[in-house]
Parts: structure tokens; sequence; C-alpha cells
């Protein structure tokens, strides 16, 4: 209840549960945009349990998700002016394609949460509606044979699920498609350029220096011209590696991202060359 998302309550049979809206504030996006950038990103969580989204009641859908708090401001966000509850999984802050992969969005801790917060106390229907990418993580006859509750799975994105609602909760084809186009791969870049810069400007200077070393002109003019060039070559990896090739990936020759990132990594040690050939020397 002392989260600050939280506007209320709503009485239930086994007590007051917290009360969300759909509308995020400054924070909330303020929020994603560090965890975008690598900044708490493991440590941008909500608590672990059951919300009420508007005014449900106990016929309401009840739609599980991950704690990692981007998740669950992308699913309140997409069900505008609708009421249902949300269970959160403990995932450990983690969204929930990856949790179900490493195990943590996985039908213990869905049998947990439901037990926990005696949902079927809460609701007098046995539905649960979890996100398509947590199939490879839940038994949904284990959770039925458990608890009772029956698994539906909804669409691949949070912002299908109104029209998946409407249409009686049957998916179109086009909502069990996982699209990676342009925007969805550019948004992933700023966490992994991050990551790779920390030790990316721990290295640069011991190259400017090892460049300088040794050099027939002099130590500076090492420093400018071998060290530099060293320095381009490491920005340049990172540029391919982390820039480049997500975003020119359906347009590289290969199936393998191995391949994908060989012919990248060549494009970008040609232009480096090219310019330490005309600008370096």
């Amino acid at each position: 209840m002392n989260q600050p998302f939280i506007i209320g309550s709503v009485q239930t049979p086994t007590g007051d549960v917290p009360k969300i809206s759909s509308v995020l504030n400054w924070p909330d996006h303020w929020g994603s945009i560090k965890a975008r950038w690598g900044v708490g990103r493991m440590h941008y969580t909500v608590s672990p349990g059951l919300y009420a989204l508007g005014e449900p009641n106990e016929r309401s859908p009840v739609l599980v998700t991950a704690n990692y708090k981007m998740s669950f401001d992308r699913l309140r966000e997409a069900l505008s002016e609708r009421h249902a509850w949300i269970l959160a999984l403990d995932t450990n802050g983690i969204n929930v394609w990856c949790a179900a992969g490493k195990g943590s969005f996985g039908t213990d801790e869905l049998v947990r949460r439901i037990e926990f917060s005696q949902l079927d106390r809460v609701v007098s229907h046995t539905e649960l509606i979890l996100p398509q990418l947590a199939g490879p993580g839940v038994a949904a006859h284990k959770v039925k044979k458990r608890t009772g509750f029956k698994v539906l799975y909804g669409p691949i994105r949070a912002t299908d699920l109104p029209a998946f609602f409407d249409a009686g909760m049957k998916a179109a084809p086009n909502m069990r498609r996982k699209t990676f186009n342009v925007y969805e791969r550019v948004v992933l870049i700023p966490v992994e350029l991050v990551s790779a810069l920390k030790w990316t400007l721990l290295i640069l200077p011991v190259f400017f220096v090892l460049g300088g070393i040794g050099a027939p002109s002099g130590f500076w003019q090492g420093v400018l011209n071998d060290g530099l060039f060293a320095g381009l070559n490491l920005l340049g990896a990172v540029l391919a590696g982390a820039v480049l090739t997500p975003v020119l990936l359906p347009w590289l020759p290969g199936r393998a991202f191995s391949i994908k990132g060989v012919i990248m990594g060549l494009i970008t040690t040609l232009f480096i060359f090219l310019f330490g050939v005309f600008y370096l020397n």
C-alpha cells in the first residue's frame, strides 16, 4: 500500500487489495527511461501480489504478470477504462519472457501467489490470463491440478488485450506473432550500450598509453596516432555489436547472428582502416 502508484484500495473477502490506475504519471515514465539505460534496472520492481485495476468484482478477469515494473506498467496502461485483477509474480524484477526462461515466472511461483492471495475467495471464476511469452515457464495442467485455476494464454503484446477481450478472449493470428521491428530493436540498444561502455571507458586510457609507449615519433605523437587508432577500433567494435547490428539485423546477410555480426564488424573495420589511412597518417 506504500507504493507510489497505489491510488486506494478495494475491499474483498480477504481484505483490502491495493488499487491502481491505468494512467501512468511522470515518475512511471521517468523510471522506464532510467531502466532502459540500465539505471537501477535490476531493482525496478513492484511488490508481488494481487492488485485491483479500476473497480473489479468477483467476475472480473485475472491477468498475471511479472513484478518488473515496466512489464507491470505496460499491462495496466493497455487496460484503459477496464476493470481487472492483476496478479504480479515475484520474478526478481525480470520481465515475463526472460523470467519464464529462467524459471522465476514458473508453475511453483504462480501456484504460490494464487494460494497466498486467496484468489479463489476474491473471484467466482477459475480462469487466469497469462502472457503468451510466459508459456515456457508454466505447466498449465499442473496449475489446474494444484489450484483449480485454468490457464489461458493472452496475446503477446499487452496493447492487444482490449481486442482480445472484445473477441471473447480469442487471439487473432497476428496477436500470436512476435515482431521485432526497428523500433523494438532500437529501444533495447541503450541498456546493452551502457553495459558495454562501462568496460570500454576503463580500457580506452590503457590503449592510449600503450600507443604512446615506445612510439618512434615520441609519446604524445604516439598517443594521437597509434593510441587513437586503437581506441577507434575498440569504439567501432562496440558500435558494430551494440548499435549497428541490431538496427540493421534484417538486412545483413546470413541467418545466424554470428554471421551477421562478423559482416557488420568487417564493414566497420574497413571504415576505421580507411579513416586511419587518410587522416592519421
